[in-house]
């Protein structure tokens, strides 16, 4: 067939390697957006054509402030108020009245306007298309104030909770909404959108009793502008649901799609029970608990084995170890078609008593990077190490895999030297890529003061992007694997201090009493690389001084790399700083028992003699029982010496 035998002109598209013909890309879901193409336009002639760029029509999210009618206000958030309105659509060919609900933020200042637009220009066209997330109207000003426009559902899982005895779901609809909340969640992950405020209010119901995701990632969107009140964009979120990298993602973060997972189970957590994470508690109180004492929600009874190891996993302080969303969404759904009817997890008192969450048997980091075959891998190191390890796979490549279903099933591994292949486990091994491996110390080559050049690898694609932890930035950095290096590795239990050519370090650093830099052991390594740094010789009200360290600002200190005799000694002394106060404490009691014989050793003879060689009455026995009595008392008071030695006040009586 010739081409003169169409009509005047015929578009041919080429999307993705294959032809289509345009009539066809209109076939598809209306609300589902079409990608970009490039297609041919033919002319009459044959030979006569020009190759076209085509991208999917934009739809401007802002709408008019005349056509959207506020009526009542219904609710107040923690980042502004919920209101009913009436939004008027109005074209050529019909009129439409949406009955919406809006979402008014507190007052932004008109400089920043423009950025706040530009990042809901982008959120709302990600958004589009989604089964499991509210749709979205747009956006307008109501008296100087940003209006988000969205579709209205009847109510929330909140509300529906609040009109339950013990304002708690049974555990088939909490399974059934979780499912549908966890697909809402990955369907934004998919999408680059972080959403940081889950909670049970911010779940909605829609007409066919599914949950959706009412919320779409305002902290976000408002992160870094200015509010009324400063310290509620600070947080990131909701505080009883925050994660701990939410409260100073700068410092100890970064934020990331695991993040959600935290604020996730909080919500199915407080669904099971009726109880909300940390009521009652102050932001300021729960800061403590969660950032600094590590401390975890209360976590129901009886729940089943694949819900009860995700949700143990979301509680995870590095948030690397946690599970990601579609691991929680595939342990929802093979859970949600059980039968639950005629367990004890239904409708059961179980639910309502609560214990510390139980410690997670499964490390989700292991299964994180699905491996293939060709991939070049080797064995990972040893976590709280180092230095250098006897790896079995110093250096291999896949060449086979079982396929049984397994999370962690076995690999073929091909090592230079060995004529057959290893047969290892999926989690005994890393993936190496451009040479570099998720949890591999790195150093940006570009130089930023506003963030660290050191930071921690947490992912490297095939393609070479990379995404760092890095402090002072509040996200993952994401780049080329072209602009790393390899940078020294610090761990757990190492001595560091503060080097010589800082003079303004990014934290503040302790020092000596004569003004010279303190030497401090590594406690913890947040998941951007930051040190958090004790020095057990130090007392603060009873407990050890501690201070967080950039790593790119630090050095190792060991004996072996102290240089001269005296620079050795002082490193002893920063090393025998935690045992120092031990000795001390010994040669106090030793004192104190000592002086406690003696002073029994002069008393007693004196009293005897008195007695033996006196005939005094009753009387006089009795003051020489007393002056004795306050002898002992002068050494030490009764209780200690009873306590510490067995004798003393009580021997005497």
């Amino acid at each position: 067939m010739k081409c003169r035998d169409f009509a005047a002109q015929k578009i041919i598209g080429v999307c993705n390697g294959e032809i289509c013909s345009a009539g066809m890309a209109g076939q598809g879901s209306d609300s589902q957006p079409t990608d970009a193409f490039e297609y041919m336009l033919l002319e009459k002639d044959p030979d006569l054509y020009r190759m076209v760029f085509s991208g999917p029509s934009h739809i401007s999210p802002w709408i008019d402030p005349s056509v959207l009618n506020l009526k009542h206000r219904i609710g107040r958030g923690l980042f502004g108020d919920v209101w009913i309105a009436t939004h008027h659509q109005r074209t050529e060919d019909y009129d439409r009245y949406h009955e919406v609900a809006v979402k008014m933020l507190h007052p932004i200042k008109e400089d920043q306007l423009q950025l706040f637009s530009a990042r809901f220009d982008e959120i709302f066209s990600k958004c589009q298309g989604l089964g499991n997330v509210c749709f979205l109207h747009g956006i307008s000003t109501q008296n100087g104030r940003i209006c988000i426009a969205m579709k209205f559902y009847e109510g929330s899982v909140g509300d529906k909770m609040a009109r339950l005895k013990g304002g708690r779901l049974s555990l088939s609809e909490v399974l059934r909404y979780g499912a549908d909340l966890a697909r809402g969640v990955l369907e934004l992950h998919t999408r680059g959108i972080l959403i940081l405020n889950l909670k049970p209010c911010n779940f909605l119901i829609d007409e066919h009793d599914r949950g959706v995701h009412g919320d779409f990632g305002i902290p976000s969107l408002l992160f870094g502008l200015s509010l009324p009140r400063p310290d509620l964009i600070q947080r990131l979120g909701t505080p009883n649901y925050m994660a701990p990298e939410q409260w100073q993602p700068n410092i100890r973060g970064p934020i990331s799609y695991e993040t959600d997972s935290w604020g996730f189970a909080c919500s199915i957590l407080e669904m099971l029970s009726g109880i909300q994470p940390w009521r009652g508690k102050s932001p300021d109180e729960i800061y403590q608990l969660v950032v600094l004492k590590k401390e975890k929600p209360m976590f129901p009874y009886s729940l089943p084995p694949g819900v009860e190891s995700v949700l143990s996993g979301c509680f995870e302080y590095d948030f690397r170890n946690r599970p990601s969303m579609e691991d929680i969404l595939h342990a929802f759904e093979s859970a949600k078609d059980a039968d639950h009817d005629n367990t004890a997890w239904d409708n059961s008192e179980n639910v309502t008593v609560d214990r510390p969450t139980m410690a997670n048997h499964t490390n989700w980091l292991l299964f994180k990077d699905k491996l293939q075959v060709g991939d070049k891998v080797r064995s990972r190191k040893l976590k709280s190490s180092c230095s250098p390890e006897t790896m079995e796979i110093p250096d291999g490549t896949i060449v086979g895999m079982e396929d049984d279903g397994e999370c962690d099933g076995f690999i073929l591994v091909r090592v230079h030297g060995l004529h057959d292949p290893l047969k290892v486990r999926c989690s005994a091994v890393e993936r190496v890529t451009y040479g570099f491996a998720a949890g591999d110390w790195v150093r940006l080559r570009e130089e930023d003061k506003k963030r660290s050049q050191v930071g921690i690898l947490h992912s490297i694609d095939r393609d070479g992007t990379v995404t760092v932890g890095l402090i002072g930035m509040d996200t993952l950095w994401k780049g080329n694997y072209s602009d790393l290096q390899m940078a020294e590795a610090y761990c757990v239990g190492q001595f560091v201090r503060l080097k010589a050519n800082i003079s303004s370090p990014r934290f503040e650093w302790q020092r000596k009493r004569g003004g010279g830099l303190a030497t401090g052991r590594i406690t913890h390594i947040h998941p951007n690389g930051c040190l958090v740094v004790k020095f057990p010789g130090k007392f603060s009200l009873g407990e050890a001084c501690s201070c967080l360290a950039d790593p790119s600002e630090v050095e190792v200190v060991s004996f072996d790399k102290c240089e001269g005799i005296v620079k050795k000694y002082e490193h002893l002394e920063d090393f025998h700083w935690a045992v120092r106060p031990l000795f001390i404490a010994i040669g106090f009691f030793t004192a104190l028992k000592l002086g406690v014989f003696v002073g029994n050793s002069i008393v007693r003879p004196r009293s005897r003699k008195v007695a033996s060689i006196s005939d005094q009455g009753d009387d006089y026995q009795h003051q020489q029982q007393v002056v004795q009595n306050n002898a002992n008392a002068a050494w030490l008071p009764p209780p200690v010496a009873n306590m510490l030695f067995g004798e003393g006040v009580a021997s005497s009586g």
